[in-house]
């Protein structure tokens, strides 16, 4: 077990594939009170940041990464952020108790805890407290199956968190902690739905073991990494200042779960429905999906539509005709 350095400022790193819930978990971080002030760096696969609206109003400092994954293309964004949030705390402009990573659901966590030992600077102000994985009970074996990502979020994680465990029978939880198991025995598993767990299993646990992720990871001290994600899986974004028509929009995800439920790994967004004073948020993953009434749009801010799409072999170009035959006549 590796010890805190009293003047390091300790990283937690929240990972998980793609709709697991580290949203709803980030949330539960930011409006229980734990007496710490966190900053939150949200990294998304798409160029249109959802989950940065999604994240609740909170007396914390949210800075947000788009367009590129964490563990590789804007990797240099985070180093750049990371840097400015030290610069701000010697100034005396902000001070931390803890930094709160969450990664976009197709990282690989790994490069980004190795950041942390591989760049002078940083390593001599952060230290990593833990690697946080959360787990779709429901859908995770079919992307264990499919996609490396879903692995590695495992495999590095020192704490689990089986989520949606009233979404899957006794059986099949079984079955699923022997899988993981064999990918990552030592880890600490912890059971919910929604993501309620009590957040001192989760933050200042010092669970990172820098051996143990060279065990897992011989390479996880070199200099080189290269991360490859799945040609076939893309991210469209949508963005529409015109009002949506509800029903519109309700009959579109219907034909859409039907005909295309199984390649499309995540969808979300924020809607502006015609004659709704409320935002819709909006999620998917799979054949699931629900929307509901959000808070009240502000007088000062500008009502508009923006959703995103992340899956397998999607046609940009149908999507978009799609999506436009909802807006409100």
């Amino acid at each position: 077990m590796v010890l805190m350095k009293q003047n390091k400022t300790p990283i937690t790193i929240l990972t998980g594939y793609l709709g697991a819930g580290k949203t709803t978990l980030l949330n539960r971080i930011l409006t229980e009170k734990h007496n710490q002030k966190i900053a939150v760096i949200v990294n998304e696969y798409g160029e249109v940041g959802i989950d940065n609206q999604l994240v609740v109003d909170a007396d914390e400092e949210i800075l947000e990464m788009n367009n590129g994954c964490i563990c590789c293309t804007v990797r240099g964004d985070l180093i750049r952020i990371l840097n400015t949030l030290v610069l701000s705390m010697e100034q005396g402009k902000v001070k931390f108790n803890r930094v709160l990573i969450e990664t976009t659901g197709l990282a690989d966590p790994a490069p980004v805890a190795q950041t942390f030992f591989m760049d002078k600077h940083l390593s001599e102000k952060f230290e990593v407290d833990s690697i946080v994985t959360v787990v779709d009970s429901k859908h995770i074996t079919k992307h264990l199956d499919n996609h490396d990502e879903a692995q590695e979020q495992i495999a590095f994680g020192d704490v689990i968190i089986l989520n949606k465990t009233d979404l899957i029978s006794s059986d099949d939880l079984n079955s699923l902690e022997r899988r993981i198991n064999q990918m990552n025995p030592t880890a600490k598993r912890l059971y919910a739905q929604n993501c309620s767990i009590d957040l001192n299993e989760i933050l200042g646990i010092h669970t990172f073991d820098v051996d143990r992720k060279i065990e897992i990871d011989p390479h996880f001290l070199e200099e080189h990494h290269h991360h490859h994600h799945d040609d076939k899986v893309s991210s469209i974004a949508f963005r529409e200042e015109k009002p949506l028509d509800l029903d519109k929009v309700n009959h579109w995800m219907s034909y859409l779960v039907q005909e295309k439920g199984e390649d499309l790994l995540r969808y979300k967004g924020v809607l502006y429905i015609k004659g709704m004073k409320e935002r819709i948020v909006f999620q998917g993953l799979h054949m699931l999906f629900s929307g509901r009434p959000d808070r009240r749009w502000k007088e000062s801010e500008r009502k508009i539509t923006e959703l995103v799409f992340i899956g397998k072999d999607l046609n940009k170009e149908e999507l978009e005709k799609q999506f436009k035959n909802c807006i409100a006549n």
